[in-house]
């Protein structure tokens, strides 16, 4: 069976196979909490769309900015596949860093790059989800499509009720993100279905330079910190 065939039965009511689907997501998650606790060092996710090819700007600057991360001293992680994800593994990778990708088995476009050190294949988006995230102590958001949009969201409700720390998210490529914060702005912040702090979880910049130094004083900041309790009881 294909995995997208098991996600499609899973999500099905009255699937009949609970204790194969236990098992199996059981074991993803095991071999993806193996995968993060062997990056020995702080690191960064990256998104960005599967479809950017090599020649794209976009590429570039993604190649770029995994080139600075690992500079700093910093791992790489990203969704393993192509376009702006192979760009930044691709950059911290010919850069010497550490290069992290958490695959998903799709049957088109993804597939891994050739510029991982670590490397998992997930069949579930849920466990790759929560791995792209556990490894992650700030996220870089690039032009994409549907699958960033669902990682910027998710991100932003998991600091957002404090399920986990308020790291960075910064959001690369101006013009492209200005439509989404201003309709963010004027419908969701005006209409009261967020406060004016959750516009702060986001910092949008085309400055490569800058979106390194957003994720390096968010790292120096908790370090000087003790742990502190979550910013909000649940979403707004």
């Amino acid at each position: 069976m294909r995995p997208l065939d098991q996600d499609r039965q899973i999500f099905r009511a009255h699937d009949g196979n609970l204790p194969r689907n236990v098992f199996l997501i059981a074991e993803e998650f095991r071999t993806g909490f193996e995968a993060v606790d062997s990056i020995d060092r702080p690191a960064v996710t990256i998104f960005g769309s599967a479809r950017v090819r090599e020649d794209d700007p976009i590429y570039r600057a993604a190649q770029d900015l995994g080139r600075r991360f690992a500079e700093a001293g910093l791992a790489v992680v990203t969704g393993g596949g192509p376009g702006v994800m192979e760009a930044a593994n691709r950059g911290a990778h010919e850069a010497g860093g550490l290069s992290v990708g958490f695959n998903i088995d799709l049957p088109h476009e993804q597939h891994h790059n050739a510029y991982l050190d670590i490397a998992v294949t997930f069949k579930h988006f849920y466990a790759r989800k929560t791995m792209l995230v556990k490894a992650a102590e700030g996220f870089v958001m690039f032009p994409g499509g549907f699958g960033t949009l669902d990682e910027l969201f998710e991100a932003l409700t998991l600091i957002q009720t404090g399920k986990v720390l308020d790291f960075p998210v910064v959001l690369f490529g101006e013009e492209h993100w200005k439509g989404l914060l201003g309709w963010i702005r004027e419908r969701l912040l005006a209409e009261g279905f967020i406060n004016s702090d959750d516009i702060d979880l986001l910092y949008v910049t085309d400055d490569a330079d800058e979106a390194v130094e957003t994720i390096l004083r968010s790292l120096e900041e908790r370090s000087l910190e003790t742990p502190a309790e979550p910013r909000k009881a649940d979403a707004q």
